[in-house]
């Protein structure tokens, strides 16, 4: 009893090591704001199944049995109006939340993950390693992203992973360069040269001492990868190359392009997808520029 109770402590006191080791910029109004319209996304993406009125892949028909194609907001009882495929746009609104979010946490925590490793072992390291991986990712900084994409979904079948792949491959380069730099100057502080004389493994050192100091800076750069993100699979879907099966706001521009909404005056079907595309890259940058002051305190000056 006394054992599981030690271990139940021990857990919420390493869980709370990793909240305090983010450094969430609470105090920031602009970060604040940042992460309430993330919760608020979240929310919509985790309820959508309540939330949404109509499948959002379903051709919808009057109660005479006529398309309901083009219908305007309130028309009819379309919250948003319906497509020119009478298909609920309010529904594909609600249902692309999770696509965007599903896409932009995944990429962020694959760009964040893999940055922060080779910026943790090329710092530390040094030599061989720290060449190996530096010019990687200088490979990596050579190859243009969206054009990339777009190859990889040439290749592999249209899918929303596409992204998340690229992503992966291409955008850790940052993050690693930034960390890489940070652990140069960490490895060098009198706590990790402590570490060390006690006989504390390289990987110890790395992990349980350097790690917790550069999170917040994997953090920030995780959050820039959310838009990026978002904003490459709109991207991808508004050229075609993304994936027909999976309703996410990128797809609802594409659809509304290709049926010429802007020309019939259809706002109602582009404008909300954008504006949350807008809202979420939005709030990646407010959340960014907390984690700013909070690393580089001098720009408040």
């Amino acid at each position: 009893m006394h054992e599981s109770l030690d271990t139940q402590i021990e857990s919420r006191s390493l869980i709370k090591q990793f909240f305090d080791s983010l450094h969430l910029p609470t105090g920031d109004p602009f970060a604040v704001a940042g992460l309430i319209i993330y919760a608020a996304f979240v929310a919509v993406a985790l309820s959508a199944d309540v939330i949404a009125t109509h499948d959002p892949t379903e051709i919808l028909y009057t109660p005479a049995y006529e398309l309901a194609a083009d219908r305007s907001p309130g028309q009819e009882g379309y919250i948003l109006g319906t497509t020119s495929l009478g298909r609920d746009i309010f529904s594909q609104l609600v249902y692309g939340s999770r696509s965007a979010l599903l896409i932009g946490l995944t990429a962020a925590v694959m760009v964040a993950l893999i940055g922060t490793l080779v910026g943790l072992l090329a710092g530390y390291f040094g030599g061989l390693i720290d060449t190996i991986l530096m010019r990687l990712a200088d490979v990596a900084f050579g190859i243009p992203f969206l054009p990339f994409v777009i190859v990889l979904a040439a290749f592999l079948e249209p899918s929303i992973w596409n992204v998340v792949l690229a992503m992966a491959l291409v955008l850790w380069r940052d993050t690693g360069r930034v960390i890489r730099a940070q652990v140069l100057t960490l490895r060098t502080r009198a706590y990790v040269e402590a570490a060390r004389v006690s006989g504390s493994s390289d990987l110890k050192i790395v992990f349980t001492h350097i790690a917790p100091n550069v999170l917040p800076l994997s953090f920030l750069y995780g959050t820039i990868a959310i838009g990026w993100a978002i904003l490459t699979e709109a991207s991808i879907s508004f050229l075609g190359f993304g994936d027909p099966e999976t309703i996410s706001w990128g797809y609802m521009l594409q659809d509304a392009y290709a049926s010429q909404a802007l020309s019939q005056r259809a706002y109602y079907w582009f404008v909300p997808p954008g504006l949350c595309i807008i809202l979420v890259v939005v709030a990646g940058f407010f959340i960014s520029r907390g984690y700013e002051e909070i690393l580089f305190p001098k720009l408040k000056d």
